[in-house]
């Protein structure tokens, strides 16, 4: 056998076997479309909408209000793929105090997803557009968690009228890009998320494992697990607008007179987590000092305002130390409801 022989045979093998791998994969992703398709119709009747789906113009966004009583507790959840469930631990007993409305998203659980960038003045059109359409019009508490505090100084930059009052629960802050310079940015999204979004038809995101804030209730993270394949595309639109929706956001930085309550998680951040990202724990100690700065200068921003920093509990307080959010709304609503009465010190 000549030379030329054996390496024309070389060819035609590999071009056979880059035909046989392209046809696996096809026909892979034809059986994954399949068998998606089926786990989301199971999904959607298994898990339906706890709230009301409202119409904002050819979308509906997912509204879950809950008691009577004014002002109307608006509760905004972070850059997760749980929504209005990261909320669950609190909704209940703050609705014994007043109605209290959690919702989610555009692309996330069970809102429709949109076209176009997802920053903070996109988030603010939409919470307004909703909140229209759904008849909630009256005085507002807006009480939000990490990427929802950006969102919600801009719905208060922009359609602030009916805002008498905020909470932060451990929120972004408008500098905090530059002001934390060793952690992650949270726009640098990772290839695997990327790749597992563009992929999620085929069923591949339901392979990732299962990873949910702690202490939320099994049931509702079950639900945040089963809706991921399709909630990872909105995360994803936010994850690449933050630095806009920090921009955004930053432009208003002062309150006014409104009650305002700041909540800061100042537990120390898992080993795990700082090795995960290459910080020491003395690096997660600098970083911690800085995040309750700005959380400090947050409360600044209004003249009627008081901060907290929680030493027990990390990022999701709400789920950790919900009491603490409690008695946080608790004494915001008051002091709207008494046209601005002082507010008790903890």
């Amino acid at each position: 056998m000549t030379t030329t022989t054996r390496w024309s045979r070389i060819r035609r093998f590999g071009k056979t076997l880059v035909r046989a791998v392209l046809v696996l994969l096809v026909v892979g992703a034809i059986l994954g479309s399949a068998f998606e398709y089926r786990a989301r119709r199971h999904v959607h009747l298994a898990y339906p909408p706890r709230g009301q789906l409202v119409d904002i113009g050819g979308r509906r966004l997912h509204l879950d209000c809950r008691g009577e009583g004014s002002p109307t507790v608006i509760l905004e959840s972070g850059l997760d793929t749980a929504g209005s469930l990261s909320w669950d631990r609190v909704h209940d007993p703050i609705a014994k105090i007043t109605r209290t409305c959690a919702y989610d998203r555009a692309g996330v659980m069970w809102s429709d997803a949109k076209s176009g960038a997802q920053d903070a003045d996109a988030v603010a059109d939409d919470l307004h557009a909703m909140l229209n359409a759904a008849g909630i019009t009256g005085p507002l508490v807006l009480v939000c968690h990490s990427l929802g505090g950006p969102y919600l100084m801009d719905y208060t930059r922009r359609y602030g009228d009916n805002v008498k009052g905020l909470v932060f629960v451990d929120c972004s802050h408008a500098d905090q890009m530059e002001r934390l310079t060793k952690f992650p940015k949270a726009d640098d999204v990772p290839f695997a998320y990327r790749a597992m979004n563009a992929l999620a038809f085929t069923g591949i995101a339901r392979l990732l494992p299962p990873s949910t804030p702690e202490h939320m209730a099994d049931r509702d993270a079950q639900m945040a697990i089963a809706y991921l394949p399709e909630t990872m595309g909105g995360s994803l639109k936010e994850m690449r607008a933050i630095r806009a929706t920090l921009r955004e956001a930053g432009e208003l930085r002062d309150l006014g007179d409104r009650p305002l309550v700041v909540l800061t998680a100042m537990k120390p951040y898992p080993a795990p987590l700082l090795a995960s990202i290459g910080l020491s724990p003395e690096d997660g100690l600098a970083m911690q000092q800085e995040w309750e700065k700005l959380g400090v200068d947050e409360a600044s921003w209004s003249r009627h305002s008081r901060h907290e920093s929680i030493a027990d509990s990390q990022h999701y307080i709400q789920l950790q130390r919900p009491d603490r959010v409690i008695v946080a709304v608790q004494e915001v609503v008051n002091a709207v409801r008494g046209g601005g009465a002082a507010m008790g010190t903890h």
